[in-house]
């Protein structure tokens, strides 16, 4: 028990050091949101890959016809021309192309990749995913005058000025990769739903000005110089995940990963809890695969706040049945873990309801969830990483992959 006086005074310690850096998290998030560029000398090709009608699906691909964007391309991407999200594009593209800041506004159909193959078609033993392969083949396909590469995905909805914000930490030769990252908001209220965005909520919140950034595939964007330079075209051939390999490949060459508050974006989502474990353990899996320091991270993070909530607590009790001198201390640590979760929770729903504030009357439930329950969620996504240590094998939009490292993956069947 004398042990403990000093591992008590260590862990909370570090929860006043964790809540600082999250408190910071919190004020660059709301910082960068207040600033506006309206900067467009880097000319951007956006490449948006579809597959089938998400959520919202129309809502969100009008946005990105109504970027306040210059020197942009619009190109969405998609595997085949049966693929239900073909037609409506093409009703969009009759529709708002002549209303678009875009210099041109594409279609374009990538073909199915089948097993042991990627973009270029040549059989090998093997493959990127389907998403992949659609944005290496529009890569295939930009001219050597473009400057930015940016890529976004179908089910999110961005506002005029993201691509703005994107494109403009890019100037510095320091910056290898900018990005956003989502925030699901529940299309309806059921509890899995729920958990979902409080689970990417207590994610979103741990990017900040740190060396720790991972871009997010869903908004992001690269000079089309670093691009080629870091080898992330021969990189993506045998990856499954865009983002993640990206980051490593961005990172491996010494450059940052610029995290863009103004480009969270909203993702309008619901689950069961099938598809939530489906979904959990999947993104957990693919962050051990190309980025273990990561997923540790997110292991022993977990582990440690509920440790030092619930098993701080028994101890807690236990100190003050026996009336130990240092009862008051053993009381201190859960309290402490509890107090410094909460306002962990209270500060990442008051910085999204800064930057999201339009989806605010959509949100409160899920911001109520997150700020009472979550304590329930650390349970949860603790659950979700013990899966992720277990085998290699994933199912994603249909297809199944097998991940043997950050630069090879095998398609198993579709």
């Amino acid at each position: 028990m004398e042990l403990y006086f000093y591992i008590a005074l260590a862990a909370i310690l570090s929860q006043l050091l964790f809540l600082l850096q999250t408190y910071r998290n919190h004020i660059y998030a709301l910082k960068k949101y207040a600033k506006k560029h309206s900067w467009h000398a880097l000319r951007t090709v956006l490449i948006v890959p579809c597959k089938g009608l998400d959520s919202n699906f129309q809502k969100n691909i009008i946005s990105f016809f109504n970027l306040d964007y210059e020197n942009y391309l619009l190109w969405f991407v998609v595997a085949d021309k049966s693929d239900p999200a073909y037609s409506e594009l093409c009703k969009l593209k009759d529709q708002l192309s002549q209303s678009t800041k875009a210099s041109d506004v594409q279609i374009l159909v990538a073909g199915t990749v089948g097993q042991g193959q990627c973009y270029d078609g040549r059989e090998t033993n093997r493959a990127c995913s389907q998403k992949i392969h659609n944005l290496l083949y529009c890569y295939e396909r930009i001219s050597d005058s473009f400057d930015v590469l940016a890529f976004a995905d179908s089910d999110i909805c961005v506002s005029q000025d993201w691509l703005s914000h994107l494109v403009w930490p890019l100037r510095r030769s320091e910056v290898g990769a900018s990005s956003g990252y989502r925030w699901y908001i529940p299309k309806k209220n059921n509890l899995a739903s729920l958990a979902l965005s409080a689970i990417n909520a207590k994610i979103a919140q741990l990017l900040g000005p740190t060396h720790f950034n991972q871009a997010w595939g869903g908004s992001m964007a690269i000079r089309k110089d670093v691009f080629s330079r870091v080898g992330i075209n021969k990189i993506w051939q045998k990856a499954l995940s865009d983002d993640l390999s990206l980051t490593y490949a961005v990172k491996k060459a010494g450059l940052k990963i610029d995290f863009r508050p103004p480009c969270l974006v909203a993702s309008y989502e619901s689950m069961t809890w099938r598809e939530l474990f489906e979904f959990g353990r999947r993104q957990f899996l693919i962050t051990r695969i190309y980025a273990a320091g990561t997923w540790w991270f997110g292991l022993f993070s977990s582990l440690y706040s509920i440790l030092g909530l619930w098993a701080g607590a028994a101890l807690a009790i236990y100190a003050a049945s026996i009336q130990h001198q240092h009862t008051e201390l053993f009381i201190a640590v859960p309290v402490v873990f509890f107090v410094g979760q909460l306002i962990r929770a209270i500060l990442r729903q008051r910085m999204i309801s800064e930057l999201l504030k339009k989806d605010v009357p959509q949100m409160k439930a899920a911001m109520a969830a997150d700020i009472f329950g979550f304590w329930a969620w650390s349970l949860l996504m603790l659950a979700f990483i013990i899966s992720s240590a277990f085998g290699r094998t994933i199912r994603w939009r249909g297809i199944r992959y097998k991940l043997l490292s950050p630069t090879e993956t095998i398609v198993l069947s579709g």
